[in-house]
């Protein structure tokens, strides 16, 4: 561990610095005990959390401190918490690094304070007091339970409730199977929904879960995709807004419309043939909403938003991750099931494929798009993700009245796909033909390299070529007329 790397890196949600042990042991055993509710942490004695500079510990006390640490922990924390705890050298001074792991016995907190008042987490970087409902979610990591597949309280059902779900799950199914394995789809049995965790059997009657309520919309367990259109890239002017409710498939299915209504649609061109292209691959819309849904926190009554600006898609989720899930994991393909009734009937309806495969294949869709790579943001009380898009004013693309119908190339020779990006470079183009590549990218908002590779792709097509030098001349479109 480079411990002058740590201490020059910003504090964050997993390192915290104390200049000197403080007389009120309170003052670190939260920080404690929210790393240990958290993915784990350091606290390093002997640094100035100000300045980042390295006083060190008297050499002679610091065996003194590290017990009266190992003490306050004991004697404070509930369930017990052991931490490792030694010293480190640098530049001749002494520090004192105390390392906790990630803890399963959750919700951890001050035994002094109780559970309600004592339960900390960590959030941004600073050590909060959990309310309510993140002692639930830290409850059942603790237990090892989830949330979805805990019984509904003061919902009944009847058989006929059954069967409509049962019905219901297989049409969405047969719905979303490529034709060639419709005929693998098998009938939903009450057997199948106990099994997945949706029903509870008790003594031959069945009970309805969390998961029952969010599959079949029920207001016993409300539970609401909100969707919004702004115009500028703040929440100040609403241009749209939609509450959706309903079964959570339903609303997954509206919410990807609502987004496809409202995003720029383009043309792909290879031959004569035309095909309509999104801005951002509808594949990873739909994928990014169904993950929202899949991996939310329930116990967080707040709703999934979806938000769409001039120059991203917002999707965010309620919720910190589940334990032992972070936004890098998340990136590498690792799955972390928070709801494992709605994770199987997902699977099921043939709404999500292999486990963990989501993220790392919405961040290569839309690289292959020509986009940004997505922002992943917070994963301490929610998880925001954005999905940045190509930035050409609308007054622009008016304005740009390039058809690809008038170019001067045989289309019936042309191999080559003219997606969204390539369309709308040959628009900025024809109106600011002597641009560089770096600032036909800030237009687009893509990358100076994505440009690159869409000239290229025009320039083999015989759709642009360059005229002048690379200094002093411009684009030229091989067209017609305009």
């Amino acid at each position: 561990m480079d411990i002058k790397k740590l201490i020059a890196d910003t504090e964050n949600k997993n390192i915290e610095f104390k200049e000197t042990l403080p007389n009120n042991s309170q003052k670190y055993i939260k920080t404690v005990v929210a790393f240990a509710n958290g993915i784990g942490g350091k606290i390093i004695f002997g640094v100035s959390d100000d300045t980042r500079k390295i006083v060190g510990i008297e050499k002679e006390k610091a065996f003194k401190v590290v017990d009266a640490i190992t003490n306050a922990i004991s004697d404070s924390c509930e369930p017990a918490i052991i931490p490792d705890i030694y010293l480190k050298t640098i530049d001749e001074k002494t520090l004192i690094i105390v390392e906790i792991d990630a803890e399963r016995q959750r919700p951890y907190y001050l035994k002094s304070l109780g559970k309600e008042n004592g339960t900390y987490v960590r959030i941004a970087g600073t050590t909060r007091l959990a309310d309510e409902a993140m002692i639930k979610e830290l409850t059942f990591e603790g237990n090892n339970r989830c949330f979805d597949q805990s019984i509904c309280l003061g919902l009944e059902i009847t058989n006929e409730d059954i069967i409509k779900l049962c019905n219901s799950l297989k049409e969405v199914a047969l719905r979303n199977a490529p034709d060639s394995l419709k005929h693998t789809i098998k009938d939903v049995t009450e057997k199948q929904l106990v099994s997945w965790g949706i029903l509870i059997e008790k003594e031959g009657k069945f009970f309805p879960t969390n998961a029952y309520a969010i599959l079949t919309g029920n207001e016993a367990f409300p539970m609401h995709i909100q969707c919004g259109l702004f115009k500028g890239n703040n929440r100040a002017i609403f241009v749209d807004k939609r509450e959706l409710n309903g079964p959570i498939y339903e609303q997954i299915e509206e919410a990807y419309q609502f987004v496809l209504r409202n995003i720029h649609l383009g043309a792909k061109i290879k031959g004569v043939y035309r095909q309509d292209v999104y801005e951002i691959p509808p594949e990873s819309i739909r994928e990014l909403i169904i993950n929202a849904a899949i991996h939310r926190s329930y116990l967080d009554r707040n709703n999934i938003q979806i938000a769409i600006y001039d120059d991203r898609l917002e999707v965010t989720s309620p919720g910190k991750l589940a334990m032992g899930q972070t936004i890098d994991k998340m990136k590498d393909g690792y799955s972390k099931i928070r709801n494992e009734a709605l994770a199987n009937a997902f699977s099921y309806m043939n709404l999500i494929e292999h486990w963990g495969s989501g993220i790392p294949r919405i961040i290569n869709t839309v690289l292959n798009a020509g986009l940004k790579e997505p922002e992943f943001i917070g994963g301490d009380i929610d998880l925001r993700i954005n999905i940045y898009r190509s930035q050409i004013h609308d007054t622009d693309l008016d304005d740009l009245n390039v058809d690809l119908d008038d170019l001067n190339v045989d289309l019936d020779d042309l191999n080559v796909d003219l997606d969204y990006q390539s369309m709308n470079l040959l628009k900025l183009i024809h109106k600011y033909p002597t641009l560089t590549y770096k600032e036909y990218g800030l237009r687009l908002n893509i990358s100076e390299a994505t440009v690159k590779r869409l000239f290229n792709k025009l320039k083999s097509s015989k759709i642009v070529k360059r005229e002048g030098s690379s200094r002093n001349g411009k684009w030229i479109i091989n067209k017609k007329s305009l």
